[in-house]
């Protein structure tokens, strides 16, 4: 297939990660170096900024800051939540698109993000081909949920997770330090899949975990959680629960919903924690807390694992690659494999992006326990791969020192 010669264009949409930037990096640092690709311009706060034509010129941006985006959380170029309305609907977003396209040769599109975000990629990608527009579309991962399908995990996750499961042996060495009682409800980011909550039970693995943990695969009993609770509790004294931020009751309401929607129409959740704890203050009289990781699961950049920003900046690396060769309409995704002595290992693979747009990938109801209130031991095997090797950002004055981009239009 004869290479197509033209401009680049790449934005990050959805939640960032503390390794979304690592992925930037990939493609940034390939794009840069194909003879076929013109340009490589950084979309502001991904579709929207293309539809605004608000993109930056990564040639101008000094190589050592993009090298710096590997270490540096959250989205560097800002992100969106963009919906983009179906075609048949109201094509006015895919006719600007159309013409920015054209004005500037954009012929390489390339989107990072999660399910919402694929949705976006196989939106314009069919638009494109129906419109007769020669255009390569790929699709670069990332979500700290590690909810999309057809990968075995997500860049992002493998931080997420370990900070999760880090903060989680810290807050258990703190709240066992009185002689009172106390019950501490830990809240983890998830929606409807429970992977990130799960990282809890590798703080478990290692002695210091919790004693219960509620995932969103699962209907939601506050029946049984009080059960539970008061079990635990009357037992040792002091219990410590993690739950989902997305824990539902059986008839599909959010134990804890703001009745805020974003553009995709997700409830904005928050707040399932205190609710918990306060429940449980209120059936046994003891101490509580409520804690909420909240944004700092997927910001944590000090606490990054080196697995995860290699592999991410290998799926923005591939998903250029891929693009050159002649391939659009897909998702780098990742295959686990094994070397001849058994260690793990990470491959890349492209899934379409019709599979993988708007599907979530459940964890296994084999990895819940019967009574619904853990985590078994096949999940710690998977996960723990993922979260080997310390990346930290490099320091001056004793502060991590993160990219800072130029941003030159």
């Amino acid at each position: 297939m004869s290479k197509l010669i033209g401009a680049a264009i790449f934005g990050q949409s959805g939640g960032p990660s503390s390794v979304i930037n690592s992925s930037a990096a990939g493609v940034f640092q390939t794009a840069l170096k194909e003879e076929c690709i013109t340009k490589v311009y950084g979309a502001a706060h991904g579709i929207r900024g293309m539809l605004d034509e608000e993109f930056y010129d990564m040639s101008k941006e000094d190589p050592y800051e993009i090298e710096l985006l590997k270490t540096t959380p959250s989205s560097a170029l800002g992100s969106v939540r963009y919906k983009l309305k179906d075609a048949d609907v109201d094509d006015t977003d895919y006719k600007r698109l159309l013409e920015v396209f054209k004005k500037y040769n954009i012929r390489y599109f390339f989107y990072n993000g999660g399910n919402d975000s694929m949705d976006t990629c196989n939106k314009i990608s069919k638009y494109m081909q129906k419109s007769g527009y020669e255009m390569r579309v790929m699709g670069v991962p990332k979500t700290i949920d590690n909810d999309l399908y057809g990968t075995d995990h997500c860049p992002g996750y493998g931080s997420a997770a370990k900070y999760v499961a880090t903060s989680t042996m810290e807050v258990y060495q703190d709240a066992r330090v009185y002689d009172t009682g106390m019950v501490a409800v830990l809240e983890v980011m998830g929606r409807h899949a429970g992977w990130l909550t799960a990282s809890t039970a590798l703080a478990a693995y290692k002695g210091m975990g919790p004693d219960l943990i509620y995932v969103p695969e699962l209907p939601f009993s506050m029946e049984q959680y009080l059960a539970d609770v008061k079990r635990v509790y009357e037992k040792q004294g002091k219990c410590i629960v993690a739950v989902s931020e997305g824990a539902q009751y059986a008839d599909g309401r959010f134990v804890a919903d703001s009745g805020v929607r974003d553009a995709f129409g997700h409830a904005q959740l928050g707040g399932v924690a205190t609710t918990l704890a306060n429940a449980a203050k209120e059936a046994i009289g003891c101490k509580v807390r409520g804690i909420e990781f909240s944004l700092l699961q997927r910001c944590a950049a000090h606490c990054g694992s080196l697995t995860d920003v290699n592999e991410a900046h290998m799926a923005g690396e591939q998903a250029v690659k891929k693009a050159v060769e002649g391939f659009t309409d897909y998702c780098i995704g990742f295959e686990r494999a094994t070397d001849e002595a058994g260690n793990y290992r990470c491959l890349p693979k492209m899934i379409p992006l019709s599979d993988i747009a708007n599907t979530e990938k459940k964890l296994p109801r084999e990895w819940i326990n019967a009574e619904g209130n853990f985590i078994t031991e096949d999940y710690v095997k998977y996960a723990l791969p993922l979260i080997q090797g310390e990346s930290h950002p490099p320091v001056e004055d004793g502060l991590p020192r993160f990219a800072h981009l130029a941003k030159i239009k």
